[in-house]
């Protein structure tokens, strides 16, 4: 079995993005290095490598196989967590930048996908928020009142293609989009190597360093890469241990897919008001049929195991929508960061002049992920950005400390988890395909049975900071709540910020 990934499969993962990249196999002198191929690698080393800039790209796993493998493939310019919020934590002009900068994002998007000839579904439609019943109405007045504050393309409108929403008030947000992102991926990938960028897969990053003329990139192969600048797109950052991962937290999404007859549903991006909230798109089909796409019930990574309650919430709620819906096609999950002050984390990491981060998506990484091609090109080209402070890593948050304050008592509570006894008292007690946390004496033991029997016996402790981590019977593989590292069954690091595998304990 490969356990190089999580177990399910989502929509867009047919398409490979480089089945040809091979591992590193000597070391490299490049311009730039960055960590990670989803949207946010891919997309930066597009734009240095159309600068001039030699570009080496390198992914623990296959190319564009991480988390924009499962996302649900919006691209948005309105805050995923209300601009009401934003504008309140970070004022009028820093989220009158965000709009600006998510906006440029979609554009660019749009602007590459004609130049490279990209045949990646990608097309503009309409983004509708609208309210589940008749008390979150005035959930639609704050968020016109902030979106017109602003400058957002936004009016309110009544009436949606559902079942018992033909009088619903909503807003219309101008000028969204969407697109197949693996198509678009793939496309980057073979721009990236026309102008002379490397794509290096499945090889492991253990460290990320300074030097006095440059930066060094360590692999567990033994292989170096040594440039200018690195960049490190990996989800939750693979190269800081503290300094942005207490401002930011992982969650866990989900997403279905469906199929449904062309014209029963307009193309469009519909949100509703929720906590969780609840999102549907459409995606184009062969033939008369096309994919119906549901997301949302996200949680924190690791507090809960209960992904078949959330699929069928999710099942529901888009059949009581559209009750001509046909039948389901594919399931998944993904991991978002949500940091505390709703905007990501773009530019140089803090205390670094050479290494750039880009994490921080808050349920926004396709354009979070271009955003940040943008800030990083020009902040390597030029030295600046006009969307620097936006995004800026180092930026101050106090505004933001009871949610600071809030996410970080995760971390407080997860080590308590130690002194806890075990969900099952014995590994002899685990069935064929079931996985648990296990007290053996003093340690705590990370447990999995195979379905041919074979037992994998390894240390409960993240290789991050040391957190306890969580078993996901989905996805069959082990979340670590504190700072969103995945680990397969026998131990393999899946997602950062862990490089290394769970200790083996046999």
């Amino acid at each position: 079995m490969n356990v190089s990934a999580e177990r399910t499969v989502s929509l867009w993962a047919a398409v490979e993005v480089a089945p040809d990249a091979a591992p590193l196999t000597r070391d490299e002198q490049v311009d730039v290095a960055v960590i990670g191929s989803g949207i946010a690698g891919l997309s930066v080393a597009y734009e240095l490598a159309l600068a001039g800039q030699k570009v080496a790209v390198i992914d623990r796993g296959p190319i564009g196989s991480g988390m924009t493998a499962r996302t649900t493939a919006h691209l948005t310019s309105i805050c995923d967590d209300y601009f009401s919020k934003l504008i309140e934590l970070r004022g009028h002009d820093l989220a009158r930048l965000f709009y600006e900068s998510q906006s440029t994002a979609i554009d660019r998007i749009e602007a590459i996908q004609q130049t490279e000839r990209v045949a990646c579904d990608f097309r503009r439609v309409d983004g509708f928020l609208f309210p589940s019943s008749a008390t979150q109405e005035a959930d639609l007045e704050r968020e016109l009142d902030a979106a017109l504050q602003i400058g957002v393309a936004v009016e309110r409108t009544t009436g949606l293609p559902f079942a018992g929403f033909s009088a619903s008030p909503a807003l219309r947000y101008a000028g969204q989009a969407t697109f197949h992102p693996l198509k678009y991926l793939r496309a980057l990938a073979v721009a990236v190597r026309a102008r002379g960028g490397a794509l290096f897969a499945d090889t492991v990053v253990e460290k990320v360093e300074e030097t006095e003329s440059g930066v060094r990139v360590a692999t567990t192969s033994g292989f170096v890469v040594t440039g200018k600048w690195a960049i490190v797109a990996t989800n939750s950052p693979i190269n800081d241990r503290v300094a942005l991962h207490t401002k930011q937290a992982p969650y866990r999404t989900y997403a279905m897919s469906f199929e449904i007859a062309r014209g029963v549903v307009p193309d469009a991006l519909y949100w509703d008001t929720e906590d969780p909230y609840h999102y549907v798109r459409l995606q184009p089909g062969d033939g008369e049929t096309d994919s119906l796409i549901v997301g949302g019930e996200d949680h924190k990574t690791g507090a809960v195991d209960d992904a078949g309650e959330r699929f069928a919430r999710l099942g529901a709620w888009v059949r009581s929508l559209v009750p001509d819906l046909g039948a389901e096609t594919h399931r998944w999950s993904g991991q978002v960061m949500e940091t505390i002050d709703y905007t990501g984390f773009i530019g140089l990491n803090p205390g670094n002049n050479r290494v750039f981060v880009v994490t921080g998506d808050s349920g926004e990484g396709m354009t979070h992920g271009v955003v940040a091609s943008l800030v990083i090109r020009d902040l390597v080209l030029n030295g600046d950005s006009p969307w620097r402070e936006a995004y800026n890593p180092s930026r101050k948050t106090a505004r933001a400390f009871r949610d600071y304050l809030v996410e970080n008592a995760t971390a407080i509570k997860n080590f308590a988890e130690y002194v806890a006894p075990g969900e099952i008292d014995a590994v002899e007690k685990l069935q064929p395909g079931e996985g648990a946390i296990v007290r053996e004496g003093l340690t705590k033991i990370a447990a999995y049975r195979d379905e041919d029997g074979t037992l994998y016996k390894r240390s409960a402790s993240c290789t991050h900071v040391g957190c306890h981590v969580h078993w996901n019977s989905l996805e069959r593989c082990w979340d670590c709540p504190c700072h969103g590292s995945h680990f397969a069954f026998d131990g393999t690091a899946l997602n950062g910020p862990a490089v290394s595998p769970l200790s083996d304990l046999k």
